[in-house]
């Protein structure tokens, strides 16, 4: 999870950047709000910076006045013990606040605690349930995830049109994995789904593009096989 928590101090960090100014004019914006997040951005840059202790600290003071990002990273340091001694109970409380604030990132990883069984007795319907929120927020990770849990029937019945709905959504965001399995529904049809050799290609394609050697393989054999098909329609 650590490797979360450091993606998303990257992004804090970047949208504080892109709305300093926004900060600085915004008069409807409580001033204990503006302050929080003005807290959070320096313990952003403190992380950054390597100086853990006092990033825990400005983040625990700005986590306090409800600041979901501080919430998060500072639920994060807890569990991780970066700039303290590790601290479960604690810290899956702080990250628990910043997922019931509809941060969809902390829903998402809250909810791959209980499917991983990370931190917490695995249970994989709670984590359903966690996903599935940040799913309808539009979080990709968390698209992937659902999808996966329905194809699977994990903490969830099984529901391959449901996983297909949730796969698609994740490839149309620039998942490269649900980019494959999209293709793969297309490919061979079923549970709803109308087999389109074009459609299923153009996802391999895309997967493919993004580093994916079975997507690339796949491409190859779809494209041989439609102009195969073509040409015996040309000689018809």
């Amino acid at each position: 999870m650590k490797t979360r928590m450091l993606s998303m101090l990257v992004l804090g960090a970047a949208a504080f950047a892109q709305a300093s100014g926004a900060l600085a004019q915004a008069a409807s914006a409580p001033q204990a709000q503006a302050g929080a997040e003005a807290e959070t951005q320096t313990a952003v840059a403190d992380y950054n910076a390597g100086n853990l202790s006092t990033a825990l600290k400005e983040f625990r003071e700005a986590a306090d006045q409800g600041n979901r990002l501080a919430e998060f990273n500072y639920a994060m340091m807890l569990l991780n013990g970066e700039g303290t001694t590790a601290n479960v109970d604690e810290g899956r409380k702080w990250l628990l606040k910043a997922a019931q604030a509809n941060m969809s990132h902390a829903q998402y990883v809250y909810g791959k605690m209980y499917d991983d069984g990370d931190f917490v007795a695995r249970d994989p319907a709670v984590a359903h349930q966690w996903f599935l929120k940040a799913a309808q927020q539009g979080h990709v990770q968390a698209e992937l995830a659902l999808a996966n849990q329905f194809l699977d029937g994990r903490g969830t019945p099984r529901d391959n049109a449901q996983a297909f709905i949730w796969y698609k959504k994740a490839a149309e965001a620039g998942d490269m994995t649900a980019q494959y399995v999209t293709g793969s529904f297309y490919e061979h049809g079923g549970d709803g789904v109308t087999v389109n050799l074009n459609v299923a290609r153009a996802y391999y394609a895309a997967a493919a593009a993004q580093g994916d050697p079975a997507a690339r393989l796949k491409y190859q054999d779809l494209s041989r096989e439609l102009q195969d098909e073509a040409k015996k329609q040309q000689s018809k």
